[in-house]
């Protein structure tokens, strides 16, 4: 009886797994934006730069890991979003080696607060806003962190499970947000 009622019930529970993963923030004045490695379909670089062009910041710094080719991430994102019409002035890249968003934390938040930053807004797919947010904010001591959700086309909380593509997202994010809580 118990799995005939959870098998009817999947739409709520499997809608309520998506719904967990995504903790976005509303834009706010920020010093800067970052956005965050990991998306080859350009939509947090695009976030990123509508943000800057609405006046949240004075500029995006852009995380760029190695390991594209022989490019950083950032050397690619940065082209994309000035072919889409915005400035290249408006972009910083910050090429870097971590392999992880807590990597990514420690390789990029010295630099931010070089440059002065104190408020960021920080610019990650909607899936990886609740664990991107936890690890910058815990990395971030005294920063402000606000997060922004980028859209997926790959994801969508309530449905997420319907598409194959969608399934190894929310697999992938909830195995690395597991990790997180344990400290892996």
């Amino acid at each position: 009886a118990f799995l005939v009622a959870a098998f009817a019930a999947h739409p709520v529970w499997l809608a309520a797994v998506g719904h967990f993963l995504v903790r976005a923030d509303a834009p706010a004045p920020a010093d800067a934006v970052l956005v965050l490695a990991g998306d080859s379909f350009g939509h947090r670089i695009l976030k990123g730069a509508e943000l800057v062009r609405q006046g949240f910041a004075p500029r995006v710094f852009v995380s760029g890991p190695s390991g594209f080719y022989g490019a950083h991430e950032c050397d690619l994102a940065i082209p994309f979003a000035v072919n889409r019409g915005y400035p290249e002035s408006d972009f910083v890249p910050l090429p870097h080696e971590g392999l992880s968003t807590r990597e990514e934390a420690q390789w990029v938040l010295p630099e931010l607060r070089r440059r002065g930053v104190r408020r960021l807004l920080l610019v990650t797919s909607d899936y990886h806003t609740r664990r991107a947010g936890r690890v910058f904010r815990a990395a971030g001591g005294d920063l402000s962190v606000l997060v922004v959700a980028a859209p997926d086309e790959f994801f969508a909380a309530g449905r997420w499970w319907k598409t194959r593509e969608g399934r190894k997202c929310v697999a992938a994010e909830v195995a690395k947000t597991l990790g997180d809580w344990i400290g892996l």
